[in-house]
C-alpha cells in the first residue's frame, strides 16, 4: 500500500513536519495491526524541494479525447508525481498558515492536483477515491482562527471532498514559532506563554496527528 505525506511548509523538522511524522506513524501502526501481509510504503514529499508552479489554465486536462485528458501536461517536478499520488491509498497534507491561508506552495500544488480531476458540473474523474487528511498549524488561538479563517478551510476541504473524499482535519493552534524569541522582532506574542503552550499542549496535538493517521489507514482498508 502506498501513502503520501506532503509537507507544504518550508521547515523539515518543526511543528508541521513533526505532526506529519506522527500521522505517518499512525498509518503504519494501524495497518500492521490489521493488515500484516501488505507492504506499506510511506512517501514523504517536501513541496519546497520541488520545482513547480500552479495551474497555467491550458485546459488540456479538460479536452475530451485529448492526450492529456484528466492529467496535467506541465513538464516540471509534478509531472510524474501527480499520477502516482492519484493512485495512492491515502494522502496527508500539512501546512502552516501564512496570512490566513495555506502556503503558496501547497496552494499551487492543489491547483494542479485538484483541477486536473475536477469536472465542471459533473462527477470527479479522479482514478480513485482515497482518504485525505489535512493538518494545519498556526500561531493564532482557536478563537481567532474560528472567527477569521473558517471559510477558507471549508472551501478547500469542500474541493477535496468533491474530487477525492471528505478530509479528516486537524487544526493546531497557538504554535511555537522560534527557538529563541529574543532574536526576532515580535510585539504580539509572549514567549513564556508560547513555551508553556508548547510544553503542555503540543504533545496532545502530536497524539491527535497520530490518531488522524490511524483514521486514514482505517479508511484505506475499507476501499
Amino acid at each position: 500500500m502506498d501513502f503520501y505525506i506532503v509537507n507544504g511548509g518550508p521547515r523539515k523538522k518543526f511543528n508541521t513536519a513533526q505532526l506529519l511524522e506522527k500521522a505517518s506513524q499512525g498509518i503504519v501502526d494501524e495497518l500492521k495491526r490489521n493488515n500484516d501481509d501488505e507492504e506499506i510504503n510511506i512517501h514523504n514529499v517536501h513541496l519546497y524541494d520541488l520545482d513547480f508552479k500552479g495551474c497555467k489554465s491550458c485546459f488540456h486536462c479538460k479536452k475530451i479525447g485529448g492526450k492529456y485528458y484528466a492529467q496535467c501536461p506541465i513538464k516540471d517536478d509534478l509531472r510524474d508525481l501527480l499520477p502516482k499520488m492519484k493512485e495512492s491509498d491515502g494522502i496527508i497534507f500539512g501546512s502552516p498558515i501564512y496570512f490566513g491561508d495555506i502556503t503558496g506552495e501547497l496552494r499551487s500544488f492543489f491547483e494542479r492536483f485538484l483541477f486536473s480531476s475536477f469536472v465542471y458540473g459533473g462527477e470527479s474523474n479522479a482514478p480513485k477515491r482515497m482518504p485525505i487528511g489535512m493538518i494545519y498549524t498556526m500561531n493564532v488561538t482557536e478563537e481567532i482562527c474560528t472567527s477569521l479563517y473558517s471559510s477558507i478551510f471549508e472551501i478547500l476541504e469542500g474541493n477535496l471532498e468533491n474530487v477525492y473524499s471528505k478530509p479528516h482535519s486537524l487544526k493546531v493552534y497557538d504554535t511555537y514559532q522560534f527557538t529563541d524569541y529574543s532574536k526576532y522582532e515580535n510585539y504580539a506574542f509572549d514567549p513564556e506563554l508560547k513555551a508553556k503552550r508548547k510544553e503542555e499542549h503540543f504533545p496532545i496535538d502530536l497524539k491527535d496527528a497520530y490518531d488522524l493517521g490511524v483514521k486514514i489507514a482505517q479508511d484505506s482498508l475499507k476501499i
